[in-house]
């Protein structure tokens, strides 16, 4: 695993590096957190409106705010009409339906429509995180350019961690965890589209838990670049969150 020291220190890509090399943001929106879900609420958490705007919208937005991203695909149900009305006047947006019954299948069954190339890299973001500052997505094109390989956004841990005994029922402290090397993942998650396309089909296809575009990389034998997040960044996923989320936005 690469060391802290070495992810924080990220020069800026001189513009000329980027040639030949496409920048596509993918944002998988087939799912529908039922978690973030008031009492009430009918609609996908992603379309839920943060100050009269809908939260994919937010998303999206941030994701093209860096000028090197080419496109933003957004892959949903195919029975999703929502997106397509939200993004028919952005030029540099598609919506696709590709969405699968997992994040991990949304994913791959995106990766596979025209839009992308083998030699693409591909910035796979959630949808239920519009805080995503312009700093912080330039920090990892920069980083993964730089070191032509594939990493995500993620924060290291402040607070002490405690792994739990597994299958108890009252959890119970198995043993403290360093955190000095524990990171809270967050997204954009950065990679080559050919070798992200592999990893997905190989873990989905071995069975192998995927919880994010890492974990597959990971599972083939990569160690992804760890690139300093940022507290905006953070994920919506109880009702409560959307509070917090309208301070920082």
């Amino acid at each position: 695993m690469t060391s802290a020291a070495q992810t924080l220190k990220t020069e800026p890509v001189n513009p000329n590096t980027t040639a030949g090399r496409r920048l596509i943001a993918l944002v998988p929106a087939g799912g529908v957190g039922a978690r973030a879900l008031s009492d009430g609420d009918q609609a996908p958490k992603q379309y839920r409106l943060i100050k009269s705007k809908p939260m994919i919208v937010w998303t999206v937005q941030r994701l093209l705010a860096d000028p090197r991203i080419e496109r933003v695909v957004v892959g949903v149900q195919p029975n999703d009409t929502q997106a397509s009305a939200l993004f028919d006047q952005q030029p540099r947006v598609i919506v696709s339906p590709s969405a699968g019954v997992t994040r991990a299948q949304t994913v791959l069954q995106t990766l596979a429509q025209d839009f992308f190339e083998a030699d693409d890299w591909v910035l796979v973001h959630d949808a239920a995180r519009p805080g995503l500052p312009l700093d912080a997505l330039s920090r990892l094109i920069d980083a993964c350019l730089n070191a032509n390989r594939g990493g995500l956004l993620a924060l290291q841990a402040t607070d002490t961690v405690k792994l739990a005994h597994e299958h108890e029922i009252d959890p119970r402290v198995q043993q403290t965890l360093a955190r000095e090397r524990i990171w809270l993942a967050q997204t954009p998650q950065m990679f080559q589209v050919s070798l992200l396309r592999q990893a997905l089909a190989g873990a989905i296809a071995a069975g192998h838990p995927v919880t994010d575009e890492a974990s597959a990389m990971e599972w083939a034998g990569d160690d992804p670049l760890l690139v300093q997040g940022a507290w905006s960044n953070h994920k919506i996923t109880w009702p409560e969150d959307f509070e917090g989320v309208q301070r920082w936005l």
